[in-house]
């Protein structure tokens, strides 16, 4: 049966790829809405532009009579809702309009999706579903090298960030326990792949280091991440919002946990081998060890076990595999996708994309 898939934020960089994964199938709508902030890139969409299921609607989720016009006129079984500011610096620099998009614009989405769903009947109420995409930020940090993340850890946040995903999952649970919407919740560990916009730690480092620039370290380089490539990660999203069980919270982790540090010498390893600097010395010689930012967590790591046992799901790349097919990608992109987005020509297609 064909699914109506409503995916907020989906001109972002894990909405994307999410977007390309379910047309991929070849059997289900989708209709993204999003708002095209800097890090909306309708470029990340060209492959999937002329599929007769895509469609694509400028909207801030904040409006809630978008919503309702949206929700209307697609009539959605499914909402994935991914739009979300997520760059923890900015959040630093600027909480409030991670206030506003991460908290107020998921209670709008949620009262569209609730009216929305009090009007259905049947198998169509039946099968709707909310499934809200977090991150593992909201439960702090780990302090022991053998904890991990299971899905009944308590929240922690530690960044104006992670503290507006909290809210905003709290309020995806008070809303299926006040108003009986049928929800879903997954959070996730770091992702990295194809299309990332270049404020984010890998393409970073990957632009930085081809254009001859320091490569920036925060303190020592000692955070432990547990690194997710994102098309591993579309397909677990997928998979719950599927075959998950209402109510439930599943976390989505790459297996494979690693310093800063570690990460960025394995890029200027890797770059050594497949785009040589000019003089002969290793990329390595650019990277610079810069003052930590405040409340910087050390450790995340996600125990996966519950998505595996219950759906069968599993990361298909290692970091090894999935670092070396990214980096591949932004060298065979340079000149295309990343000299738009670094170059900001990208946010010219937001001119005269409405809500149609």
């Amino acid at each position: 049966m064909c699914k109506r898939i409503l995916i907020s934020g989906g001109a972002g960089f894990i909405g994307s790829a999410l977007a390309r994964h379910i047309l991929s199938q070849g059997k289900d709508q989708v209709c993204i809405i999003d708002k095209l902030t800097y890090a909306g890139n309708l470029e990340s969409l060209q492959s999937v532009e002329q599929d007769p299921n895509y469609q694509f609607h400028r909207i801030d989720i904040c409006d809630g009579a978008a919503l309702r016009q949206i929700f209307a006129r697609f009539r959605p079984s499914h909402v994935m809702h991914l739009a979300a500011e997520s760059h923890v610096d900015r959040s630093i620099d600027g909480p409030g309009e991670f206030i506003r998009t991460n908290i107020v614009g998921t209670y709008e989405l949620l009262q569209a999706a609730r009216a929305h769903y009090e009007e259905l009947e049947g198998a169509e109420k039946s099968a709707f579903r909310f499934h809200h995409v977090s991150t593992d930020e909201v439960y702090g940090d780990l302090e022991e090298p053998t904890d991990y993340f299971r899905e009944d850890t308590p929240y922690a946040p530690s960044s104006p960030y992670s503290a507006s995903k909290a809210a905003s999952d709290h309020l995806v649970r008070a809303w299926r326990r006040t108003y009986g919407l049928p929800t879903l919740i997954t959070n996730c560990s770091n992702n990295y792949g194809p299309y990332q916009f270049p404020e984010k730690l890998i393409p970073l480092m990957i632009l930085n280091a081809l254009e001859g620039k320091e490569l920036p370290v925060y303190g020592k380089g000692e955070q432990v991440r547990d690194w997710l490539h994102v098309d591993d990660h579309a397909r677990a999203l997928y998979l719950v919002a599927m075959r998950g069980e209402t109510g439930q919270t599943y976390n989505i982790g790459g297996h494979n946990e690693m310093r800063n540090i570690d990460v960025v010498r394995e890029i200027c390893r890797l770059l050594d081998e497949l785009s040589p600097r000019h003089d002969g010395l290793s990329y390595a010689e650019q990277i610079r060890f810069v003052q930590d930012r405040p409340g910087h967590d050390l450790r995340y790591a996600i125990d996966a076990a519950k998505i595996g046992r219950e759906l069968d799901w599993y990361p298909q790349e290692t970091f090894a595999s999935g670092i070396r097919k990214t980096l591949q990608w932004y060298l065979d992109n340079r000149q295309g996708w990343c000299k738009n987005v670094q170059s900001g020509n990208y946010q010219r297609e937001r001119l005269g994309v409405n809500c149609s």
